[in-house]
């Protein structure tokens, strides 16, 4: 009983005499915060109002995955391809199995016209010769998130030369 009375003893001098508090950050950041911030990042981005940024899920989802690099049959944060991140985000964002290859999404898709674009439209192109060989999630004001082979998960623009000569359909399934 000694032995361990010596012990404590022992205890309560090494970690008395050390000042063992630890910095404690507290994210006291709310829910309602961190939305905010994210429809203010992509208000900005997107050339709109806040308030315009409808689902937040939406960009909260793409967020986590910008810059996430491109990689042919990849389904995860180590490399995508641009059927992937569609596929992911649809799950996740809408509930929604889409066909895996963007091919197969183009055969389920119901045509909207380019001018009545809505955010989560799927948007495909012809890319290299190839019909529906690329896919899109659009978001608002002619831009669109996707997983480009060259800067992985990124947001581009509708209006460039590029994806306004390749842009093939878009619509819903």
């Amino acid at each position: 009983m000694r032995v361990f009375k010596n012990f404590i003893f022992l205890l309560v001098i090494v970690f008395g005499c050390h000042n063992n508090k630890k910095a404690v950050v507290v994210d006291k950041t709310t829910k309602e915060e961190s939305f905010t911030v994210i429809q203010t990042k992509y208000a900005e981005l997107l050339k709109i109002s806040p308030s315009e940024i409808g689902n937040l899920n939406l960009y909260n989802f793409i967020d986590k995955w910008i810059g996430v690099k491109y990689k042919y049959g990849g389904t995860t944060f180590d490399g995508v391809d641009c059927s992937g991140f569609a596929n992911i985000l649809y799950k996740e964002v809408y509930k929604t199995v889409l066909p895996r290859s963007s091919q197969d999404i183009a055969k389920e898709l119901k045509n909207t016209s380019k001018d009545k674009l809505s955010e989560g439209d799927i948007l495909l192109f012809d890319i290299d010769g190839k019909k529906n060989s690329h896919v899109g999630i659009y978001l608002a004001n002619n831009k669109f998130v996707h997983s480009s082979t060259s800067k992985g998960v990124i947001i581009s623009s509708l209006e460039l030369p590029y994806y306004q000569k390749s842009f093939s359909k878009a619509g819903k399934l």
